[in-house]
């Protein structure tokens, strides 16, 4: 965890809803599988808060071995692209007009490295169990986050994508920061909205109309 974000964690560590969560999850990984490892559960809090300028919100963590790793839709090199991240990719190509299919990665570090908080509703999850982890403290520790950039942090622009994430809006300042919202890219949902949403650019040209350094997505 990067030292900005130590003062707010700890806060939130020692309220009684995140000691639940705590206890919880000391069992569920004694007693399960759990995703991401529990070293990587926070790390996208290892990003500078004073560089933060971009938040994308999703839903839980991949649930297959190896796929999660800590940042919202991300997974490490050596891993086969999931379905969500390609969808992610191809609404990339189409609003840029490239065609870099055979040049990416699944690891989106370099994005983290520019400012954008890849994040998760919840933070963790039971191995082949989507949503498992839901109801037990992760929606509260989200809700704080988002709060805690809205108030701290000027022009951000929040990503949100599926109705886990879109549920956060109501905690954004819109006259202060841009959120951009539609369907999970999911292959069950992206075609209702995910592609053609335009969110790439969108959040470019926001960034930049504010003086701030666009993303090289």
């Amino acid at each position: 965890m990067h030292e900005s974000w130590k003062s707010f964690l700890k806060s939130e560590f020692e309220k009684p809803y995140f000691k639940e969560l705590s206890s919880f999850l000391h069992e569920a990984y004694d007693k399960t599988t759990v995703y991401p490892a529990k070293t990587q559960v926070f790390r996208a809090f290892s990003t500078d808060l004073n560089s933060v300028n971009v938040v994308i919100l999703g839903q839980d963590p991949y649930h297959t071995p190896g796929a999660a790793h800590g940042l919202a839709f991300s997974v490490p090199k050596n891993q086969k692209i999931p379905p969500s991240l390609k969808n992610i990719y191809k609404e990339i190509d189409s609003e840029f007009k490239t065609n870099t299919k055979d040049l990416r990665s699944g690891d989106l570090s370099s994005w983290q490295k520019q400012g954008v908080m890849l994040l998760n509703n919840t933070l963790t999850v039971e191995a082949h169990l989507p949503g498992s982890h839901r109801g037990h403290g992760w929606e509260r520790f989200t809700e704080e986050v988002i709060k805690y950039l809205d108030q701290n942090r000027p022009h951000l622009v929040f990503i949100l994508w599926g109705r886990d994430a879109r549920s956060k809006k109501s905690l954004i300042n819109q006259d202060k920061h841009l959120v951009l919202e539609s369907p999970h890219p999911s292959p069950f949902s992206a075609n209702s909205g995910f592609f053609g949403c335009g969110h790439f650019k969108k959040c470019n040209e926001f960034l930049a109309s504010h003086n701030l350094p666009e993303i090289d997505w």
